[in-house]
């Protein structure tokens, strides 16, 4: 009897001796973004696209088994930090990622990096990320909001615009945009007017618009408010009178509500379906394939975060505890991104390429977003000069 219980002791043993190692072989990446709401279709492009990229990984992220938990931010950058907080204290989760809006980024990324977790961005880039708030544990597959409106900035500009009316929602990515714009378009400003974040009627900022003759306007209008904006634009019959320039407000989720409202659209982005490299190839077919819809930059970046985070984990052989190692692997960034090749740059925003795009009709008459010119060649975001880190 005695030899039993202690045969019973030294396999309890065993086992508490193995259990920490076995909850080091799953990976856990808590995916934070809208799921309801108007704004919920971004978020589930971005969700769609992550578990597309599991697929496309054999279900696990750097050979290992891997377990999401995603979480509904709702627009809200409280609800997006207690999100973060269970995930990490209750799910203890290796990555953080996803992230739509800016202001529910500056609520969760510092809560992520200040507990020693991964911040993998998808979409949100606020200036104070890339700048003096930069983190060695904070990376983003997408872009400093900045960056895009630059370049529709600089197309504008070559194209001797000479005054601009201005609009965006009134949070952080929102005034980031317009400052972006101007630190390349050197024209007249006629005004710059900001509305609340999630607004539907713009009939009377229409009004005011019309009332200033712009000679172009510029908006930024994500999600379901540019639909919403750009089809009370139309529907005021400015569309023939003043042109519209846009950054994220024309794309693949507003373009089957919006139709001929967007024809000529013209947009600038790092990203489109119509990119000739294997890896987006792969990426768009796959998604239509699966969803029986096009793809939306939200979710390419989306896709990308998964294959960052694999790169890290492969690189570091699933040693989950060896974080230096992660941030070496992944500052290489040597995955097959949608974008094609790129780099990352010392405040781990990428330095990538931006094109102009325009909404055109496609094979079936629907309208589609198509690359018309490369703007930017391994643009860099302008705060990277304001992080601290050195490497």
């Amino acid at each position: 009897m005695r030899t039993v219980t202690r045969i019973a002791f030294l396999l309890l043993a065993m086992l508490l001796a193995v259990t920490p190692a076995a909850a080091q072989e799953k990976v856990k990446i808590g995916f934070i973004t809208t799921l309801s709401g108007p704004q919920g279709v971004i978020g589930e492009h971005m969700k769609n696209s992550v578990e597309l990229a599991l697929d496309h990984l054999g279900r696990k992220i750097g050979g290992l088994p891997v377990e999401v938990i995603y979480g509904d931010d709702q627009v809200k950058p409280d609800v997006g930090k207690q999100v973060a907080d269970e995930m990490l204290k209750r799910h203890k989760v290796h990555f953080v990622s996803g992230v739509i809006w800016s202001n529910v980024m500056l609520a969760v990324a510092p809560t992520v990096t200040a507990a020693g977790t991964f911040m993998i961005g998808t979409n949100a880039g606020p200036h104070d990320l890339a700048g003096k708030l930069c983190h060695e544990l904070f990376f983003t597959t997408s872009w400093q909001n900045d960056q895009t409106p630059e370049a529709m900035g600089k197309y504008m500009q070559d194209q001797g615009i000479t005054d601009v009316y201005a609009m965006a929602p009134n949070y952080a990515a929102g005034k980031d945009m317009v400052s972006g714009f101007k630190r390349y378009f050197k024209g007249k400003i006629v005004d710059e007017v900001y509305t609340k974040l999630g607004q539907t009627d713009y009939q009377a900022e229409i009004s005011q618009l019309r009332a200033k003759n712009p000679k172009a306007v510029f908006v930024f209008y994500p999600g379901g408010m540019g639909i919403q904006f750009l089809k009370q634009y139309a529907e005021a019959g400015l569309r023939g009178q003043i042109p519209l320039y846009s950054v994220y407000t024309v794309d693949e989720i507003s373009l089957p509500a919006v139709k001929e409202a967007a024809s000529g659209q013209f947009e600038t982005r790092y990203w489109s379906p119509d990119l000739k490299n294997a890896a987006n190839e792969k990426y768009v077919n796959d998604f239509k394939k699966k969803y029986g819809k096009m793809p939306v930059f939200y979710g390419a970046q989306s896709y990308d975060g998964m294959f960052l985070i694999d790169s890290a984990v492969k690189a570091v052989k699933g040693n989950l505890a060896d974080q230096k190692g992660m941030i070496a692997a992944m500052r290489k960034a040597d995955y097959p991104s949608t974008r094609g090749k790129y780099t990352y740059n010392i405040n781990h925003f990428p330095i990538q390429n931006f094109y102009l795009l325009k909404a055109v009709a496609g094979p079936g008459g629907e309208p589609v977003m198509q690359i018309q010119k490369t703007v930017f060649e391994n643009h860099k975001d302008s705060y990277s000069k304001e992080c601290g880190m050195k490497w």
